[in-house]
């Protein structure tokens, strides 16, 4: 079976940073890859700058109509054909040895259903730069040694609902797990928290590499943008953690239910958020935010249940 490695690139916004996310596909020194961009945009000229690339490997398709980001990801499982497959950020960079160190992770640790190299990230103009969210991820929450390994079970559940320390962008997916499990219709803020735990719940592993092979781009745009947000996006991401609650319920995984529920680096994001609502007199989010960062945690339905018992 082919080891090409399908690359989608979903696109809309600028494209100055996806003829570079483009260009850095085009650099790789493992030539054995595919990239098929698929433009969710009406952007001019877009479709002629593909077309002078003259490069068999590169396929390009423009939706008939915007079908929005978990639709075009959608659309992007849907034309990947070879067995592993990544979702590559539009802004993003792939460092030289991307392809080449995902395809040694893969021989090292086949059958995985995700692979998670290290990351560098940088700002809007390119320049490496360092977040409180970035760090926060590397040394806090991450469970990734500084070595090849392989992670999985509730272990690894319960490290990354503490937080979320995963770089979608920069993660290569078993094709077949991709296609059946898919992105949520109902979801757009969490999709690929939502898909990792749904892997993880079937029995399926993580496998970190400590090569760094990817620049993963943070606008500070988007760090204000954040700023500006409704709280509603919490409300979604609450959803899912008491979804995820039950689930590891049902599978008797204790500590992952209780951290889904407390959910406490979520509360706490809210809570940062809360001052920048009120700057903003944005009021009604800031009681949302709050509302979020202070709910009560549910007790599971078993525990519940036995309370009530015991009342009677």
């Amino acid at each position: 079976m082919t080891d090409t490695l399908d690359i989608m690139l979903p696109y809309y916004g600028d494209p100055a940073l996806m003829r570079d996310a483009v260009r850095s596909v085009l650099g790789q020194t493992d030539p054995d890859w595919r990239l098929t961009v698929v433009d969710d945009d009406t952007r001019p000229g877009v479709p002629e700058w593909f077309a002078g690339l003259d490069d068999p490997r590169v396929r390009y398709f423009r939706n008939a109509r915007n079908l929005g980001v978990t639709g075009n990801f959608r659309r992007c499982v849907e034309l990947a054909d070879y067995p592993y497959t990544v979702l590559m950020g539009c802004d993003d960079l792939m460092r030289p040895g991307y392809v080449a160190t995902v395809k040694a992770a893969r021989a090292a640790m086949p059958g995985a259903a995700m692979y998670q190299p290290a990351v560098r990230v940088i700002d809007g103009a390119g320049r490496p730069v360092n977040t409180l969210v970035d760090t926060a991820k590397r040394r806090l929450y991450s469970a990734a040694p500084d070595r090849r390994a392989q992670l999985g079970g509730e272990r690894l559940a319960v490290s990354l609902l503490r937080g979320n320390w995963l770089y979608f962008p920069a993660m290569c997916w078993r094709s077949d797990l991709l296609k059946e499990v898919g992105f949520r219709a109902d979801l757009t803020v969490v999709q690929d928290l939502a898909l990792v735990m749904e892997l993880l719940l079937r029995g399926e592993q993580l496998v970190t590499d400590p090569a760094v092979c990817f620049d993963y781009r943070r606008h500070l745009a988007s760090e204000s943008s954040a700023q500006a947000v409704s709280g509603s996006r919490f409300a979604e991401t609450r959803r899912l953690l008491l979804e995820l609650a039950a689930d590891f319920d049902a599978l008797g995984w204790d500590r992952a239910a209780r951290t889904a529920r407390r959910h406490l680096s979520t509360r706490l994001h809210a809570l940062l958020m809360v001052p920048g609502a009120l700057r903003g007199r944005r009021l009604a989010a800031a009681r949302e935010l709050t509302g979020h960062a202070f709910a009560r945690s549910p007790r599971p339905a078993s525990a519940s249940a036995s309370s009530s018992a015991a009342a009677r």
